[in-house]
């Protein structure tokens, strides 16, 4: 079983009540189970909801105290990420995830990546409270943009090795 952000499973999760329907990671439904999550949706936030991003670091920061999340107006958010990532990693031990396919840059499941916490568009270096609690606990978190990274470069590999596409 594979967790992962509900928003890439074509539910209307995202903060603007849309989503970020990804078709690989749909296919990848087809043959292993895929246990949908929405870390702010789960903290308790609506949506639609505001957009918000990190300020002052990153996810593992705002574990550490040292940075929050905030929207536009400079609300503190921090508490609702905070659940939904503890809600997201009990859903991970219950149904035995150790991997996860989580959106990018998201304040919540970017991994590696996520907004610059000025909302000006740009990113920094860093994970969303969700994914660094996740990688904290050793799950493997990767992000939509890697996983069809590789299953694309799986493709292309096996494309080449058997002479013609599959």
């Amino acid at each position: 079983m594979i967790l992962v952000s509900a928003c890439l499973l074509g539910i209307n999760c995202k903060y603007n009540g849309k989503n970020n329907r990804n078709a690989l990671v749909l296919e990848l439904g087809k043959k292993v189970p895929l246990i949908p999550v929405c870390p702010e949706q789960l903290g308790g936030l609506p949506t639609p909801r505001e957009g918000v991003e990190i300020a002052g670091g990153g996810g593992k920061e705002v574990w550490e105290k040292k940075a929050r999340v905030i929207n536009q107006r400079g609300e503190d958010l921090t508490s609702y990420f905070l659940k939904g990532a503890v809600e997201t990693m009990r859903t991970a031990e219950s149904t035995g995830c150790q991997i996860a396919i989580l959106k990018s840059n998201s304040p919540s499941c970017g991994s590696g990546a996520i907004y610059s916490g000025n909302f000006d568009g740009k990113l920094k270096k860093g994970d969303g409270v969700t994914a660094a609690l996740l990688k904290e606990k050793e799950l493997l978190v990767l992000t939509e943009k890697i996983f069809s990274q590789k299953e694309e470069e799986k493709n292309h590999n096996e494309k080449n090795k058997n002479g013609k596409s599959k």
